[in-house]
């Protein structure tokens, strides 16, 4: 043998963790993300860890639940072959829903406010979506009262990401179990985590406190947006037999730098 040939022989050859090779559809890769642990900016004596939602195949959370929706629009027979789906949306939301509705044969049309980034209108579009922009000041409960508004009018399937509950069932399902199965023989003494629409939050935390009822869940939000924590309730409506919708942006809200943390409700 060569001398490269014997080195090559000596050194370890890493391999990647074992995963499926071959999936039917890019939705199949959603989920199961890695958790890794953070080495540099943890304080001093804390295991820091975060589940990275990146690994998504649109590098978002959103992925998980625009799969769920869709599926439980399907398997309820609200969303028919061809169809159209609509929702008030203005970032990775509308990413997730537009690639989903891309590999399912649906048109999707998302309503979005003119304040929020153009890049992911651009990303929308590209992954096939219709986008209607909607003012600025009306923020992000005009976007969705739009949306409310179109499938009303033409009998599209709204997808009620705040308000549907295959959204949470879906965390409480997937992204629990798998940090939950993650932390097997671990301690996790807390679970952190932000709200857009709050399913995750109530999915995974769910099932991580039925999991490890020691581990404390922590929600964080922003100072100057402290929907929760300012203890004031945000009003609702009912819309297309759905209740929860909101009636009007919330008393406490107001813009912040992290922008697409949570809209104004």
């Amino acid at each position: 043998r060569s001398a490269a040939a014997a080195g090559a022989a000596r050194r370890h050859i890493a391999a990647s963790a074992p995963r499926r090779a071959i999936f039917d559809d890019i939705t199949g890769t959603v989920g199961d993300t890695p958790v890794v642990r953070i080495n540099r900016l943890a304080p001093a004596g804390v295991e820091l860890f975060v589940k990275c939602e990146f690994f998504n195949p649109c590098s978002s959370v959103k992925d998980r639940v625009a799969k769920a929706l869709i599926d439980d629009a399907e398997q309820s027979g609200k969303l028919k072959p061809g169809g159209t789906v609509v929702e008030g949306t203005g970032r990775n939301m509308g990413i997730a829903l537009a690639m989903v509705c891309a590999q399912r044969g649906y048109t999707f049309v998302a309503t979005m406010s003119e304040a929020f980034a153009v890049e992911r209108r651009k990303v929308m579009r590209m992954l096939g979506a219709k986008v209607i922009v909607t003012p600025a000041p009306l923020g992000g409960t005009g976007m969705v009262l739009k949306a409310q508004e179109l499938a009303e009018k033409h009998g599209w399937f709204y997808a009620h990401q705040f308000e549907n509950e295959a959204n949470p069932a879906y965390h409480a399902q997937t992204t629990g179990p798998e940090i939950l199965r993650d932390f097997a023989g671990r301690r996790l003494d807390y679970w952190v985590t932000g709200y857009g629409t709050g399913g995750t939050f109530a999915g995974a935390g769910e099932a991580i406190k039925a999991g490890s009822p020691d581990t404390k869940i922590i929600l964080s939000e922003p100072k100057t947006a402290p929907l929760v924590t300012s203890g004031k309730p945000q009003d609702r409506k009912e819309v297309l037999g759905k209740f929860g919708a909101p009636a009007g942006a919330h008393p406490e809200w107001k813009a912040h730098p992290i922008q697409g943390w949570t809209p104004n409700f």
